[in-house]
């Protein structure tokens, strides 16, 4: 069931008015077998694989607590993490492992299970460095892998946050609540608007690499920076507001990201629950930065060789995250006395680039796409004239409508700067009934006008 479809506008209420109905005590229940409803009904058969996690992530913390012995709690522990990640491979891996296998076979991937995965696997994590005990309650734990708002693509929970929540249900709060419905109504802006509109051109520019040359790459390459943040940005949104609506707070995933001003700023504003996840389970183990250089710059890039790795089975998303490792290490190289460089403009417009960069790797299709579009960019670029004329004859559109693609864009990033600085949900809030009512009104209509129709609704990061 995708957050922007009929079925969830008619699921959403219904949940909502019996969660709050019901007595306190059976409201876990409500929503369990609401997100297993919700996970179902996109196949019958992924509830298997989730209950399989769930169940086995929960036996195998409880038996770390019951141990007897240091090495028998880590004996546990590695056997939890094989068992996890048997799904994952099996699943999302077993192309890359086993090229041979049928198709039929290699493209089964059930929706979510990268996240809900490594959400076990830090729980299990957690428990194993008794940061906190073992869940003893069945019911709870469930509800903590399975909450549907964030099941398909996180932000990724953390035991310590997410657990107490459930033992210790608010009550209900209007204004809470309504926060998280002016929230969800961003998130469908940046889904719906933004990139429904830009993801046509996208798709046409890196779907047919070898039917264009020159600007049109670039152009292309800058609509897919702001189409895959406003897709799953937007999905974060929809899913931090939905579990408002429950009295449940879910982590940030993103601020503002394109903002930064370095690559290291970069992420920690982009997929954040992710990114602390690997400094948290990957990085910091590995040694983090409390070694010599040399080791410091390995652990960066086998953290982000891992989570490239962890996006797709392909060179591609590896060379990606290689990518983000070695700017990384550059900017540490480069930058570590000289932090006051790192502010202004021209150090956020070089992060910006370098990070579109390392999305031509992330969006290609193939390798030999990527080269392609990397290598012809600036062909033609001697004759100016005629680069920007090919580019526009490239991108079939009028002027009016670039103008019409702008436009939301231009909205976007005016809110994410502001974002910067103050909550502009709750500031809009806090004016008088006769500006924010109208401003209210004025966006609703905004996401009316601009939505695009006929264009594919499935979020971005589902594939992953």
């Amino acid at each position: 069931m995708l957050f922007n479809s009929m079925a969830f506008a008619i699921f959403l209420p219904i949940v909502f008015i019996l969660y709050w109905s019901v007595p306190v005590r059976y409201r876990y229940l409500l929503l369990i077998a609401a997100s297993y409803y919700f996970y179902m009904s996109m196949d019958i058969k992924y509830a298997v694989l989730l209950l399989f996690t769930t169940a086995s992530s929960y036996a195998l913390a409880l038996c770390m607590e019951y141990s007897g012995s240091t090495q028998l709690r880590k004996t546990i522990f590695v056997t939890g993490i094989a068992v996890l990640l048997t799904p994952l491979f099996l699943f999302k891996y077993s192309h890359m492992l086993f090229p041979t296998l049928p198709a039929t076979i290699q493209f089964m991937l059930p929706v979510g299970i990268s996240f809900y995965t490594f959400q076990t696997l830090g729980y299990l994590a957690d428990v194993y460095l008794k940061k906190y005990p073992a869940e003893r309650h069945f019911g709870y734990y469930c509800l903590f892998v399975s909450f549907f708002p964030q099941l398909l693509s996180g932000p990724i929970g953390r035991g310590g946050s997410l657990l107490p929540q459930w033992k210790n249900p608010r009550p209900f709060d209007p204004s809470r609540a309504s926060y998280g419905l002016k929230l969800m109504a961003v998130g469908y802006y940046k889904k719906l608007v933004v990139a429904a509109l830009l993801a046509p051109t996208v798709d046409a520019v890196y779907d047919n690499t070898d039917s264009y040359i020159g600007l049109i790459y670039i152009l292309a390459t800058f609509l897919f920076a702001i189409q895959i943040y406003c897709d799953f940005s937007g999905y974060t949104d929809i899913a931090i507001g939905c579990a408002m609506l429950f009295g449940i707070t879910l982590a940030d995933n993103f601020k503002s990201p394109y903002f930064s001003h370095g690559i290291k700023e970069f992420w920690s504003r982009w997929h954040i629950s992710l990114s602390t996840w690997f400094r948290d389970y990957i990085y910091i183990p590995l040694g983090g930065s409390h070694c010599g250089r040399f080791r410091h710059a390995l652990n960066l890039m086998l953290t982000f060789l891992i989570s490239g790795l962890w996006h797709g089975a392909g060179i591609t998303y590896i060379i990606w995250g290689g990518l983000h490792g070695l700017y990384q290490i550059l900017e540490n190289s480069f930058f570590r006395r000289k932090e006051k460089n790192k502010s202004g403009m021209a150090a956020a417009l070089i992060t910006f680039l370098a990070v579109c960069f390392a999305w031509i790797f992330f969006r290609a299709n193939n390798l030999t796409d990527a080269w392609r579009i990397i290598s012809n960019s600036f062909s033609g670029i001697t004759d100016l004239e005629q680069y920007l004329k090919t580019a526009v004859i490239c991108l079939d559109m009028t002027y009016g409508h670039m103008a019409y693609i702008g436009i939301p864009i231009l909205l976007l990033a005016v809110y994410d700067y502001a974002s910067l600085k103050t909550d502009v949900i709750a500031y809009i809030s806090s004016r008088k009934i006769w500006i924010r009512y109208p401003a209210y009104i004025l966006f609703l209509l905004l996401i009316l006008l601009f939505s695009e129709k006929g264009v594919s609704t499935e979020f971005y990061y589902f594939q992953f």
